[in-house]
């Protein structure tokens, strides 16, 4: 007859040795992208703010596949942009943007925004006293 700590310890066993030979589960798709920060990776937030910190005109976008500006700190893509290529998925949006709705709203979104900061007083120096749209 068996003792319970010998079927314990071939349970045990039984259990390791599942765990070696079971593949390792695959890893999930990327569900959402979210962007937080200034304007390293701001992707348009500004366009839809009362602020000079802006990047709506040339030469800002030049070697954008549009050749236009997007709202970019950069001449062309930012480093979320390549991210979200290299996840197999579409640019985020900025969150202000009127076209993030429904599907494209599960990819993820941009909340970035040029001239943030910590500090209560930080980007100031941005803030237009009239709209800028």
């Amino acid at each position: 007859m068996s003792s319970p700590s010998a079927i314990s310890t071939l349970f045990l066993v039984a259990l390791v040795f599942m765990g070696t030979v079971a593949p390792p589960p695959q890893a999930e798709a990327a569900r959402a992208f979210f962007v937080f920060g200034d304007s390293l990776v701001d992707n348009g937030n500004n366009n839809y703010l009362a602020t000079s910190a802006r990047a709506d005109s040339p030469p800002y976008g030049i070697d954008y596949p549009t050749r236009r500006p997007t709202g970019r700190f950069s001449n062309g893509f930012n480093i979320p942009d390549l991210i979200s290529q290299q996840l197999g998925a579409e640019s985020t949006l900025p969150y202000l943007s009127p076209q993030l709705t429904g599907q494209k709203l599960l990819v993820g979104a941009n909340f970035a925004s040029a001239g943030i900061g910590i500090l209560n007083d930080t980007g100031f120096q941005f803030v237009s006293p009239w709209p800028t749209n």
